[in-house]
């Protein structure tokens, strides 16, 4: 049991305590407290709320309850001081073995340092990318992409079963415009000199799409009329477009369990079924919509519909599942998709662009009406990525033909620059991606920062082995107090694992990596003035030996936080 956890079971031991004892009531909530690092470092190492949470509802004075946990606390081995602060918050100081403890810990565990059982027994199905099956990924879709995948890795990290999918909107309009886009390729290929029109796709990722399908058909469908070729050029158009996705993503280490179809969910009838179930509970009947706000178009007509009452799930107006051609709308087969997911899982999570904030309240309102309010439900919504070379905007327009393809950036970048950068900020703020800046060897880019450090480590290694030194057996005694302070930062470590898996963002991860790596770069460079704080000091072994223990540690848990980020902790820079 690392740190943290630890220290929450010695608290609730000491509040079992004084409930045997009479001094607090049973069955307290315990939900609020925390235990964490104080804020100013000099209270001590860690900082507890439990006197402050429970004071009210045991009816008794909160630093009264304080004293008496200090009492407890402050008996342990691992404990140094415990100091009662304001009207009742906890400041503990723990002793230098503890730390040392919690090193051996980290080396000891390894690549599973940070792992978590919180999540365990909870499946969650995260779906990203889910992008129109019209095109290759190009940049706007990366960044969701990330996120999302980083994410399941992060609630992997935690504890949960999770399930990585992919919606594929192969039931709309635009899958028909490239069925005929497609086919206008396919014509080209038999030798017809062909003007893509306003409307369509103009990519030449079609071109070799068309050639396929003159290989095999011949000239059966050119001048054909659309009713006999649309239905086979849209499968096998999808079909070629999904290839091209899966291999886009796959150059950003990405890969999902599960690719749903939108038109096989809809020939299955699964928003029949949805809606027949919603109206077995009064929560879809047939009604009319309201007449548009301000100035209504001369040919709006009231048509009635059927309604989902989303309004009674905190959205601001009931929701047509269906459109009066009888065709499902985009929140009917939404609605329906999500009851498909909710039925093998037992939390969702949606990673969308924010240009579909507007549909958020709407499709949760769905899912708390479709699983009673049982199933959480989150939509992270991901800002659109500006690129930028030579400080000006690269412009991109997928139906113009000349977007940046994701394939492009990583194949220039390389795959851990484009991951590590797209979570270098929250999800729902904008971003520049500035192609300079993100190669630049310097402290003020993160990707550098934080491998530069692991490759500091790494050279640090081979260097001691050239000496005959290793970290197997050292006295981690010699570690003084600015070393063991790198032991509390790593530490933190399975803390943020559980706390950004909890609130559902992996951004946290390379934040504390980037804190973690300044410190370690921080404690290098003093070196360079005081050569005895220098890691590697060849007439001392002893010293070099604990100082290399604690940078194979630090090391470590860089690595496992790449790893969650998907990113390749390097030996070595170039």
């Amino acid at each position: 049991m690392t740190l943290y956890p630890r220290f929450a079971a010695h608290l609730n031991a000491a509040l079992d305590a004084l409930v045997a004892a009479g001094d607090l009531p049973a069955g307290l909530p315990t939900q609020a407290i925390t235990i964490e690092p104080p804020r100013d470092p000099s209270h001590g190492d860690l900082a507890t709320n439990a006197a402050m949470v429970l004071a009210k509802p045991a009816g008794t004075n909160p630093r009264a309850l304080a004293e008496k946990l200090a009492a407890a606390l402050g008996a342990l081995d691992e404990v140094a001081s415990v100091a009662v602060a304001g009207p009742g918050f906890l400041n503990l100081t723990l002793t230098d073995a503890t730390w040392r403890g919690e090193l051996a810990a980290i080396r000891a565990a390894g690549g599973a340092y940070g792992r978590s059982t919180s999540g365990q027994g909870v499946t969650v199905n995260v779906e990203y990318v889910s992008a129109n099956p019209t095109g290759p990924m190009h940049m706007g879709h990366c960044r969701g992409a990330v996120v999302g995948d980083a994410l399941a890795t992060l609630l992997e990290w935690a504890g949960h079963k999770v399930v990585r999918e992919y919606y594929i909107n192969d039931a709309g309009g635009q899958v028909d415009v490239l069925a005929r886009s497609v086919h206008l390729r396919y014509r080209e290929a038999l030798g017809e000199a062909v003007t893509i029109p306003e409307g369509l796709y103009p990519g030449d990722y079609l071109v070799p799409i068309g050639q396929a399908l003159a290989a095999e058909f011949g000239d059966r469908y050119q001048g054909a009329p659309e009713a006999e070729w649309l239905a086979l050029f849209r499968a096998r158009a999808v079909a070629a477009m999904m290839d091209l996705i899966r291999a886009d993503l796959a150059l950003l280490g990405i890969h999902h369990n599960v690719f749903a179809s939108e038109a096989a969910l809809q020939a299955a009838k699964k928003p029949e079924a949805a809606e027949a179930d919603l109206r077995a509970r009064g929560l879809v009947y047939d009604g009319m919509l309201e007449a548009p706000k301000g100035e209504t178009p001369e040919d709006w007509e009231p048509v009635m519909l059927p309604l989902f009452k989303s309004t009674e799930f905190g959205d601001d107006q009931d929701r047509p599942i269906k459109k009066s051609t009888g065709q499902w709308t985009y929140f009917g087969a939404d609605l329906a998709y999500h009851y498909q997911k909710a039925q093998a899982a037992d939390q969702l999570i949606d990673i969308w662009g924010a240009d579909h904030a507007g549909t958020v309240k709407r499709i949760q309102a769905a899912v708390a009406a479709l699983t009673g309010g049982k199933t959480r439900f989150d939509v992270k919504l991901v800002q659109m990525v500006r690129l930028l070379r030579d400080g000006e905007p690269v412009k991109m327009s997928k139906r113009a033909g000349n977007f940046v393809t994701l394939a492009d950036v990583v194949n220039e970048v390389g795959k851990d620059v484009v991951r590590f950068t797209m979570l270098t900020r929250k999800a729902d703020a904008q971003m520049d991606f500035d192609f300079a800046k993100v190669v630049e060897a310097s402290k003020d880019n993160p990707v550098f920062y934080v491998q530069y450090a692991h490759a500091r480590i790494r050279s640090l290694h081979r260097k001691a082995a050239e000496l005959g030194i290793g970290a197997d057996g050292a006295d981690l005694a010699l570690l003084d107090a600015a070393e063991l302070g790198l032991v509390k930062r790593a530490a933190q470590f399975p803390r943020l694992v559980e706390a950004a898996a909890a609130a559902r963002e992996p951004h946290r991860v390379a934040f504390y990596l980037y804190d973690l790596a300044a410190e370690f770069h921080a404690a290098w460079n003093a070196g360079n003035d005081a050569p005895d704080r220098r890691f590697l000091i060849s007439d001392n072994p002893p010293l070099t030996a604990a100082r290399l223990f604690l940078a194979d540690a630090l090391g470590q848990v860089i690595r496992n936080g790449l790893t969650i980020m998907g990113v390749e902790a390097v030996e070595e820079l170039n």
